[in-house]
């Protein structure tokens, strides 16, 4: 079978690669489409922390079950579905307590472990999640989404917050349809006009170029000068850290989703002063199903944030048009 491999930093190829053996509790998955993440570049550039070489990227998948035991969870040969990529361990502290998501030892297929960049892999049969008829195309979106509805659900966002979200990526983008799903009026902010446009296609109450506005003036005329009920921060920049906590109206709260990697220095009174409420969210072993029940219940049109979609022979350059994006790609699909 084809299979993407990550060799080292900057090396990344189609090879060649026997078909997993499919052994008992395990089911053998037919790739559908794979999504690439921000860490699946990041592992390419070189600039992922966690990963390990050589590596199959991908996390973000649908498959077509293609060989599976009896199982209580009725999932059977031929279903379209897909997975949760996030392996704890069982047995440190946060697992103990239910929080596996925080798993001290967590294993993220594409990062620790080989990824879904193959035409075939096995999978735990209870780590898989029945697609319920969505298309496969739409089930590779479910990874991603979880992530930005799960930070919602952490800062118990409720119905006529006004939520300001920064950063119009992928992630950024579900965080916004997350919180429009709960009745809160959502504001986001990015540089980029492609991205804000898509979130206005997408849904979003109003949107900041802050290449062109400023960003607390225009926050300030859209909440009467109280600042807003919540921020997300979904870039993972130091300063826009700094423009969650500017932002935040008093009594607020501030989400943490975009993975930052440079250190930021402030006042720590301000948090005190504002009293605001910080939480850093992670990513969702629980949400997949009650998400899929959400998009077929409001048939929400997820497939709008696929901006292009290529076939596994020109996954190597997907990936390196990926790298240089210049805001016009959105999500990227291949299709397997």
């Amino acid at each position: 079978m084809k299979v993407v491999s990550i060799g080292k930093p900057e090396k990344i190829e189609l090879i060649d690669k026997k078909k997993p053996e499919l052994k008992s509790g395990e089911a053998l998955l037919k790739i559908k489409y794979c999504g690439i993440c921000g860490s699946d570049i990041s592992t390419y550039t070189g600039n992922q922390p966690f990963a390990s070489y050589p590596r199959i990227p991908g996390h973000e998948f649908s498959a077509e079950i293609v060989g599976i035991e009896e199982n209580d969870l009725g999932l059977k040969e031929g279903m379209i579905v897909t997975a949760n990529p996030y392996f704890n361990c069982g047995g440190c502290y946060p697992c103990g307590k239910g929080k596996v998501n925080c798993c001290e030892h967590n294993e993220t297929m594409g990062v620790q472990r080989d990824g879904s960049f193959q035409e075939y892999i096995t999978m735990p049969i209870e780590r898989i999640v029945a697609g319920k008829g969505l298309s496969a195309k739409t089930l590779a979106l479910i990874e991603p989404f979880s992530i930005g509805y799960h930070a919602i659900k952490r800062g118990k966002v409720k119905e006529n917050d006004k939520v300001l979200v920064i950063g119009s990526g992928p992630i950024g983008i579900f965080a916004m349809l997350s919180a429009k799903l709960v009745g809160a009026e959502v504001t986001i902010a990015d540089k980029l006009e492609n991205r804000l446009e898509l979130a206005q296609e997408m849904g979003v109450d109003n949107i900041i170029n802050v290449d062109k506005v400023d960003l607390s003036v225009e926050v300030n005329r859209l909440t009467n000068e109280h600042g807003m009920d919540v921020c997300v921060e979904a870039v993972g920049l130091a300063s826009t850290f700094l423009q969650c906590i500017e932002n935040s109206c008093f009594g607020g709260k501030i989400i943490l989703v975009g993975n930052g990697k440079t250190e930021v220095t402030f006042n720590h009174s301000i948090l005190l002063k504002k009293e605001l409420d910080v939480y850093g969210s992670r990513n969702s072993l629980h949400d997949f199903k009650p998400l899929i029940d959400t998009v077929l219940k409001n048939n929400l049109d997820i497939d709008k944030i696929i901006t292009h979609v290529f076939d596994k022979e020109n996954v190597l350059q997907a990936f390196k048009e990926l790298r240089n994006n210049n805001g016009n790609m959105a999500k990227v699909q291949v299709k397997f």
